[in-house]
């Protein structure tokens, strides 16, 4: 089997027109043996949303950058939160890394088709600030002059001797 390495067919999109959270059958057939398998319902109600559904709504909300809560149900994904939640349980899996791992493994068999592969990256400024740095130091000789007070009284905002 040969893979492409593009997210175009990875993501199941055919051609430009293609929905890129739609999951192809043959990025399905890597992707389903690594999923863990549900366990039995702890309670009645609704059917459990099929895996590969699921994996669609995920890939949806991260192509869109849509809040969960506003992934729509004629979609036929699931809900935000079923989604969110199977996100998280497969992260807690180790089901990327396992995806990770097959795809180098794939790579280094060279079965993957690099032809249209794209790098993509992002900077995020840092929450919290590292340890604060001093004062800078001045490089000229000598004391600068104030721009926000003078030792003198014609210069001086204040009235009060």
């Amino acid at each position: 089997m040969r893979l492409s390495a593009s997210p175009a067919v990875c993501l199941g999109m055919g051609n430009r027109q293609s929905r890129p959270w739609i999951v192809s059958d043959e990025l399905w057939s890597l992707i389903e043996p690594l999923l863990p398998k549900p366990g039995p319902k702890k309670a009645k109600g609704r059917p459990r949303v099929p895996d590969r559904q699921t994996l669609c709504g995920i890939l949806f909300v991260l192509h869109t950058d849509i809040q969960w809560e506003y992934l729509p149900q004629e979609l036929g994904f699931g809900s935000g939160m079923t989604c969110w939640r199977r996100l998280a349980a497969w992260n807690e899996a180790g089901v990327w890394d396992q995806l990770h791992q097959l795809l180098n493994e794939l790579r280094s068999k060279n079965q993957l088709d690099w032809e249209r592969a794209v790098i993509d990256s992002s900077h995020v400024r840092a929450a919290r600030r590292g340890p604060k740095a001093g004062p800078a130091r001045s490089t000229a000789h000598g004391r600068a002059a104030s721009t926000t007070s003078s030792s003198t009284d014609r210069a001086s905002r204040s009235r009060c001797p």
